[in-house]
């Protein structure tokens, strides 16, 4: 059978015509080694968008078992480097891990989705962005009850490819899927032209500082902490901000799916 030669994270393997996956153990093992800090890395960082009490052990144990599904499935012949295969896959099996959880009171799930709702309105009647003092007033809180309900409420606000109509199975965090361009990967392809336009204006219409902390915290990779000293606001106002942002952009995609 002819075998081809290709490079896996810096090694050669050989895998068979037609064939998917790395069979060889010596380099799944140095692959397991290798990725073992991205993974914990990336539980983190999910994990800090969720309530302290969600297992980190758990995450990281998802992520090596998506690490094991991406070398089963990788098929070398489709051109997609093997790193970003494999984050796709560990971020997959974190994100189907955190929902099998089902932690989110169905009271934060419900306001959830009135604010979503509330923010489109808004955005139809205003034509722009509403401010926080429009959002609260809508829905009737004062500033301080709804910067808790914020609080209390960021988890909600993740966002999935599920929200944008695609298979389940490729769930993804979609913010994560539309970076610089030339760094666009053949994965990125789930999202369609329409939807990454759509998606990509949304977030250009945020009002300045969401942009930033979009920007900073998805492109740039830095925590909130980090972003808290760039924009000289307090680590909790950061974390209101890419919520309330969130909301904005989840809002919108599902004005789009109807």
């Amino acid at each position: 059978m002819e075998k081809t030669v290709h490079k896996v994270a810096g090694y050669k393997t050989k895998s068979s015509k037609g064939k998917k996956g790395i069979v060889d153990p010596a380099i799944r093992d140095q692959l397991i080694q290798e990725y073992g800090q991205k993974i914990k890395y990336m539980a983190y960082r999910l994990s800090y968008r969720l309530q302290p009490d969600i297992d980190i052990d758990d995450l990281i144990s998802a992520g090596i078992i998506g690490l094991m599904d991406a070398m089963d499935k990788y098929d070398p012949a489709k051109e997609t480097l093997f790193k970003t295969y494999a984050e796709f896959r560990i971020r997959g099996a974190m994100l189907d891990e955190i929902r099998a959880m089902d932690w989110i009171p169905r009271s934060v799930k419900e306001k959830a989705g009135l604010l979503y709702r509330t923010i489109g309105q808004l955005e139809k009647r205003l034509g722009r962005p509403p401010t926080e003092e429009e959002i609260a007033g809508e829905l009737k809180m004062t500033i301080p009850e709804y910067q808790d309900f914020l609080a209390q409420a960021h988890a909600s606000a993740m966002i999935s490819i599920e929200d944008l109509g695609v298979n389940r199975d490729n769930d993804r965090d979609v913010l994560e899927c539309i970076g610089e361009p030339e760094k666009r990967d053949p994965l990125t392809l789930l999202l369609s032209k329409d939807t990454r336009h759509i998606l990509t204006k949304a977030i250009e219409n945020l009002p300045e500082k969401e942009r930033k902390v979009v920007s900073l915290y998805y492109y740039n990779e830095l925590t909130m902490k980090e972003i808290g000293k760039i924009l000289d606001v307090t680590e909790s106002r950061v974390s209101q901000l890419h919520t309330q942002a969130m909301f904005r952009l989840k809002g919108r995609l599902q004005e789009r799916n109807g």
